[in-house]
């Protein structure tokens, strides 16, 4: 089983979509990945940054789920990182209302020593320069190197953003996203410029529509799971993240065949992420759930057909 250090903020937020709202609740791309990781009992370590407002209680939550938070340095006088959003009927959506960087506006990661040697490093949404610094502090080339980024890099620390993407194996983004990165509206032929600048692996995440996994001329879809209700779509994409990452640590086997299936099993933590608010459905999510529901997956999309020839 492979090492994994998972790097992306850990943080409050506050939602508001047409089902209720809450008050600041645990948030945070790297709360998600590292509550999906921790499904399938790896190796991995958080880097992070908290302010002294941050409760001792969902650090032992983290810690709790096996995951090594002796990179998560907390500014005794700093505040942590805060959003709050506001999502529309149709939960595709959303209006940002607040963006607080407080103390991850001077975050340096520090990767754990003991954790400079893992072979997957997941970069989760931060800014590129500290993307880059995690790189840079590992002790050899990872086997595989993850980024999730977003649109609001591309608009204000694109060159920075392109030089980080040069050093990774797989990128996962939106399709919105992803159109933005390369001018291109087909996604096939966006995947196909994200791949020469650097990515072998291109993820692109379409929401409830599923997601696309591309490489070289190699196309995968895997459709999200419908469901009754979606409850909050935060965390959704880094929960996926989270959970294909988790499974490539896994299974230590980094193969555009095992991708399809980490891609499945990370769509089928996402499904679960949106059943409540923030974290807390992947906060009591049961092994046997998970079966059940990659269960109803592979019904979902395996089927019979005799192919005839029309020649």
């Amino acid at each position: 089983m492979s090492k994994l250090v998972i790097v992306g903020t850990v943080a409050f937020d506050a939602i508001e979509t047409p089902f209720g709202k809450t008050d600041k609740i645990l948030g945070g791309a790297a709360t998600f990945i590292g509550l999906a990781a921790s499904q399938f009992n790896v190796d991995a370590a958080i880097v992070s940054v908290v302010g002294g407002d941050f409760p001792q209680e969902y650090l032992d939550l983290l810690a709790n789920k096996n995951l090594d938070i002796s990179g998560v340095e907390i500014v005794k006088e700093g505040k942590t990182f805060f959003w709050s959003g506001k999502y529309h009927n149709d939960m595709n959506t959303r209006d940002t209302l607040a963006t607080e960087l407080n103390v991850l506006a001077d975050f340096n990661p520090v990767v754990p020593e003991n954790y400079k040697n893992a072979d997957v490093v997941m970069l989760g949404n931060l800014h590129p320069l500290v993307q880059m610094g995690v790189l840079e502090q590992m002790n050899k080339k990872p086997k595989i190197v993850i980024l999730d980024t977003m649109n609001f890099w591309m608009d204000c620390a694109l060159d920075e953003l392109k030089s980080v993407i040069k050093k990774v194996d797989v990128i996962t983004i939106n399709d919105e996203e992803a159109r933005q990165l390369t001018g291109e509206y087909s996604l096939v032929v966006a995947a196909q410029k994200i791949q020469k600048m650097g990515p072998k692996y291109v993820v692109i995440k379409k929401g409830e529509h599923g997601a696309l996994l591309f490489h070289g001329e190699n196309v995968f879809f895997a459709p999200a799971l419908p469901l009754k209700e979606v409850f909050d779509p935060t965390g959704a994409g880094d929960t996926f993240a989270g959970g294909f990452a988790g499974y490539l640590a896994k299974t230590e086997d980094y193969s555009f065949e095992n991708m399809k299936t980490a891609v499945i099993y990370g769509s089928t933590l996402a499904s679960f992420c949106v059943e409540k608010f923030g974290t807390e459905r992947m906060k009591q999510l049961e092994d046997k759930e998970v079966y059940q529901r990659l269960s109803q997956f592979k019904q979902l999309t395996q089927f019979e057909i005799v192919l005839e020839n029309h020649q």
